[in-house]
């Protein structure tokens, strides 16, 4: 059970994950602005926030962490070599004017990981190219996939740490080692599949084309 919300000013999705839809416990990705309403929204469905899930470290995937880590009490999840962005944000973004609240996550992962929240067992992917160390989570048959892939589109490399060859690199290792019908939950945008993308995507031409 997946409730998507598009928080903040770069419309980022942030999804609250169940277990089903009278699961007690829900684990919340990506949480980049408006910890208020988020908290509201898990009281509206009666689940307790059990973890905290960021794909990378970029701010409008970042914003509302703190607050909603806080104010629940639940373990947040990170890229070890990412994690640093949270801890100091004003080193990264304050010359931007983007204030984000730091904090300090509590698992620190490498990509490879399996650890179970909320009854739902997640593994850890390690998708680079949009950030250095941008992370994957797949449950049951669903890829909350960050920035590395939209419907119709990808992760954009202009930015820090971003290379086209190594998203895309990352893009064929999912494509490869995932089932066409992965659904996927992006950081922006409708959600789509491996598959859709793989046969429709305009960037992926070099995928199909291999």
């Amino acid at each position: 059970m997946v409730d998507t919300y598009v928080l903040g000013p770069a419309h980022e999705n942030c999804h609250v994950v169940r277990a089903s839809v009278d699961a007690p416990e829900a684990v919340v990705v990506d949480p980049g602005d408006d910890a208020a309403r988020l908290r509201l929204e898990l009281a509206r469905i009666g689940a307790r926030c059990a973890g905290i899930l960021v794909t990378h470290c970029h701010w409008d995937h970042l914003g509302a962490v703190a607050d909603l880590a806080e104010g629940t009490g639940a373990p947040v999840y990170m890229a070890r070599d990412e994690a640093p962005v949270l801890v100091s944000p004003d080193d990264f973004y304050g010359a931007l004017g983007i204030r984000i609240r730091p904090y300090a996550p509590d698992e620190l992962l490498a990509g490879g990981e399996r650890f179970e929240l909320a009854s739902i067992e997640f593994q850890t992917l390690t998708v680079p190219g949009h950030s250095p160390a941008h992370l994957a989570y797949l449950a049951d048959g669903c890829l909350f996939s960050g920035d590395v892939l939209f419907a119709g589109g990808v992760g954009r490399v202009d930015l820090p740490g971003g290379d086209w060859d190594t998203l895309v690199g990352s893009i064929r290792t999912l494509m490869d080692t995932l089932p066409p019908d992965t659904v996927v939950y992006p950081g922006h945008g409708p959600r789509t599949t491996l598959g859709a993308e793989l046969a429709r995507n305009p960037f992926l031409a070099e995928l199909r084309a291999s």
